[in-house]
Parts: structure tokens; C-alpha cells; sequence
């Protein structure tokens, strides 16, 4: 009679555990699925349609964001405490993918000569990789500056206008690190088939890469030497440029832009009313705004979240 009861006690434990475990998984979906991260009542505002193609939005430490059009040649600045557009650097190196740095410096991926510049606050140039194994690199595209002030950048191929070769260099299309205080990059993966947005997770030990060829987005784990391993197949889709918040979520670019939790779960889709969404940043004072380029155009979300700085 003693040794059944037991067994009757232990198989009620068993089961109240099941539930509770299974209570919790729904708990973590529910949250998941219902996270806010978009501030109640925020509309998309459209802050500029007079461009021809908008790229590389980086915010500075005042949280005004700098942005391309790459092909006007241009740098423009949008100031978050009037919400307008001005003119910051031409002519601008064809720039296409913008970071700053924690001295003030804006690096850009310079397309134009196939480039890595740095630009200081007086808008003075320093061109900080202009090869790779004395050859051509393929086009920067965009950057993401750890905190260690090294340099992770994609290298694809896009033919541009204003280019006299037809034809790409580089044998692969690939990551590539610059450390802090060295002049020479490296190849951290050349298994692409074009390499695009990038961007670090709120701790540093996270690097995001999309290939945007392959329809896929990645993410390694960063060692100490800037090397990258474990990759691993984050989500199904590529983006163009890329952005994260400081809950760890994922912002991919295309149509419109498309959110990601740090599980590579889907959490949220942001329409915009252009063919096609180029890229993505935070800013403002409190890095509470996202702010997105598509086409000819720039526009603005409040958000409930805030971006990431590393300085």
C-alpha cells in the first residue's frame, strides 16, 4: 500500500513539473511574440525625399545621423532638434557605409577608389586601406567598429559608373578585420557570395554578417584577436545594412525592415512605402530613434528600445 502511494506521489510530481516547465515555454513565446519595441501611438515620418539613393546612416555622439547618397557623391547630416537635412561633405568618396569612432571620426567604406578612409571633424581624409595583397579591393560596403576600435567591413562586388574596371580583384568576396594601430586587414571569412550589412551584439562577443547573395544572415562569436567563430545560419534572410537595439533584437534591411530577437525569431516587420529599404541606424539624443534610409528618401519611428554605442 506504502511503495503504490509513492508511486501515485511521484507520478503527480512528475506531472506538476511538465506543467510548470510547459507554462514557462508558453511565458518566454508570449513575451517574445508581444514585445513592444515600437513606442505607442509612433508613426513613420518621412523626413527627406529629395535624394537619389540613401545609404550608411551612422549616428554621432550628440545623435545627429550622417548618411550617403552615394550617387550624388554626398555626406548629408540629419539634426535631430530640427529634423532637417544638410549638406555635410562633397564631393565624398562614393561613400556607402558610415561608422563613427570614439574620437569623433567618421569612417566610411569609400566606394569610389575602393577604399577604407577615415574622416576627421574638420573633414580632413586619411585613407586607411586602399588594397589587399596589392590588389584592388572589391567595394566596401559597410563597417562596424568593435570595442577593442577594430574594424570589421564587407568586401562584395557591385559594378559601379564610376569605376574603370569591369571585373573584381579579390578572388572572394569577404569579411575582412582591421585591428586597432595596424595597417594591413585580414580575411575572417571568405565564404560568401555577397557579403553585406553587419553589426555587433550589445556585449561585443557577437558579430552578425548578411549575405545578401545567399538570401542568409549569420552570426559568430568574437574572439579576443578579432578572429570570428562558430558561424552559424541566424535567420533565412540577407539585408542590406543592419542595426541592433540594446535588447539584443536584429534589424534587417530590404522591404522594409524586418526584426529579429537574439534566437533569430522573427518579432516584428516595419513597412516602408519604397521599393526597397537600404539600411538602418538609431540615433537621437536618447537612441530611441530609428532611422532608415529607402531610395530617394529617409525617414524616422519612435522606438520603445535604443540603439548600441561602443563609446
Amino acid at each position: 500500500m506504502m511503495i503504490s502511494l509513492n508511486r501515485h506521489l511521484s507520478d503527480i510530481c512528475s506531472i506538476f513539473i511538465l506543467l510548470i516547465l510547459i507554462l514557462n515555454l508558453s511565458c518566454k513565446t508570449y513575451k517574445v511574440e508581444n514585445e513592444k519595441i515600437i513606442a505607442a501611438g509612433a508613426t513613420l515620418t518621412l523626413v527627406d525625399d529629395s535624394f537619389e539613393f540613401t545609404e550608411g546612416p551612422a549616428s554621432d555622439i550628440s545623435g545627429n545621423v550622417y548618411f550617403t547618397d552615394q550617387p550624388n557623391n554626398h555626406i548629408l547630416k540629419w539634426t535631430h532638434l530640427n529634423n532637417t537635412v544638410s549638406e555635410y561633405m562633397k564631393p565624398a568618396g562614393r561613400s556607402n557605409g558610415l561608422y563613427f569612432d570614439d574620437s569623433g571620426n567618421l569612417l566610411s567604406a569609400a566606394d569610389e577608389k575602393n577604399e577604407l578612409w577615415l574622416i576627421d571633424s574638420k573633414k580632413k581624409t586619411t585613407v586607411l586601406i586602399n588594397s589587399f595583397k596589392n590588389k584592388k579591393l572589391n567595394g566596401p560596403n559597410d563597417l562596424w567598429l568593435n570595442s577593442d576600435k577594430g574594424i570589421y567591413f564587407t568586401d562584395p562586388f557591385y559594378k559601379r559608373s564610376w569605376w574603370t574596371h569591369d571585373e573584381q580583384e579579390q578572388t572572394s568576396r569577404c569579411i575582412y578585420f582591421l585591428a586597432s594601430n595596424t595597417k594591413a586587414p585580414r580575411i575572417v571569412d571568405e565564404n560568401f557570395k555577397q557579403p553585406n550589412g553587419l553589426i555587433g551584439s550589445p556585449d561585443g562577443k557577437t558579430l552578425y554578417v548578411s549575405d545578401i547573395g545567399d538570401k542568409k544572415t549569420y552570426s559568430y562569436r568574437i574572439k579576443k584577436d578579432g578572429s570570428l567563430t562558430k558561424k552559424t545560419l541566424f535567420c533565412n534572410l540577407g539585408s542590406d545594412g543592419m542595426t541592433i537595439d540594446n535588447l539584443g533584437n536584429v534589424y534587417l534591411t530590404g522591404k522594409g525592415v524586418t526584426v529579429f530577437n537574439s534566437e533569430g525569431v522573427q518579432i516584428e516587420h516595419i513597412p516602408v512605402p519604397k521599393k526597397w529599404t537600404a539600411n538602418v541606424t538609431f540615433g537621437g539624443p536618447n537612441q530611441n530613434i530609428l532611422f532608415i534610409t529607402a531610395m530617394d528618401s529617409v525617414y524616422t519611428l519612435e522606438m520603445s528600445v535604443t540603439g548600441v554605442r561602443y563609446n
